[in-house]
């Protein structure tokens, strides 16, 4: 009888061992300084219970928003480490470039690192890979493997529809600016970059880019690619616009005088496959809608 009770006792701390891992696992929470991690961890449906700089992000990433029940760690390069440590995450996930946040952060709950936009490395593949890494870490491999499979479906998707050729859209030069006289130009190494190759696009750009995909140049510059359409990506600083409209070098680059200029919403330029996913479809329909050709200049 007694051997009989004990092992009840045993059986019953054994399902209930059982099933509080599985609830710790149900439950686990991820934090995040880094706004590439925050999309996918976000799109995988992996539960954060905290995401640095939030208003921010929702300016520059846009999409997938951000639960309400996730609070704002404050700013992405100086965190409340206070409000963390209230309720700590299971881990909190950072990129290299916060490195400089492990001492601190580790003190709360272990730290992570995923690099993407590595030198030398295949942005499109590295994408991918950051997904199925984060899907491993939070148990969403089916989610991080159909995210991949949605993105791969999407880019072939908008690569067959696209009612131009490829030699009847002119190439791109994708810009963001940093003020009225100088901009982002983004070509190898760039998430933009990388979705045009996904939908056989032109970009005009040919000068070498940072690990992250851009070169900082002056407008000028814009005006050695004069067939060339320009894709704006907001957001545009603040004044930005005004100035450009009584811009002399704005308004007589080429590109410009010739109209061949689209204008997106804000994609995250060093985001992963949810940023490329929006980017792809906004450039598409932009394009798209302003029929953009490769015609000679009238200049």
């Amino acid at each position: 009888m007694r051997h009989t009770t004990a092992l009840s006792r045993l059986t019953r701390c054994g399902l209930f061992a059982v099933c509080l891992m599985a609830f710790s696992t149900a439950q686990a929470q991820w934090a995040t300084v880094d706004w590439t991690i925050a999309e996918t961890l976000l799109a995988i449906d992996a539960p954060v219970s905290s995401v640095a700089q939030q208003s921010d992000y929702h300016q520059w990433v846009g999409e997938p928003r951000i639960p309400e029940s996730a609070t704002d760690m404050g700013l992405r390069t100086q965190p409340n480490f206070e409000l963390l440590a209230q309720v700590p995450p299971e881990q909190t996930l950072i990129s290299p470039m916060f490195a400089g946040l492990t001492p601190r952060l580790e003190r709360i709950a272990p730290v992570t690192s995923f690099a993407l936009y590595s030198p030398g490395t295949d942005t499109w593949e590295e994408m991918q890979a950051l997904t199925r890494q984060l899907g491993e870490l939070t148990e969403r491999q089916p989610q991080a493997e159909e995210l991949i499979n949605d993105t791969q479906a999407l880019m072939a998707s908008l690569r067959k529809s696209r009612p131009l050729s490829q030699s009847e859209i002119a190439p791109l030069l994708m810009i963001q600016f940093m003020d009225a006289r100088h901009v982002r130009v983004f070509g190898d190494n760039s998430l933009y970059n990388a979705v045009l190759e996904q939908l056989d696009l032109p970009n005009a750009w040919d000068q070498t880019t940072n690990a992250w995909g851009f070169a900082l140049v002056g407008v000028e510059a814009l005006a050695r690619y004069p067939e060339a359409t320009l894709v704006i990506i907001d957001p545009l600083p603040a004044g930005v616009e005004e100035q450009l409209s009584k811009s002399g070098l704005w308004q007589h680059l080429p590109s410009v005088k010739n109209d061949r200029i689209v204008r997106l919403p804000p994609v995250w330029s060093f985001g992963a496959l949810p940023s490329a996913q929006r980017f792809a479809r906004e450039l598409t329909t932009a394009l798209d809608a302003s029929a953009v050709v490769n015609a000679p200049s009238t200049d």
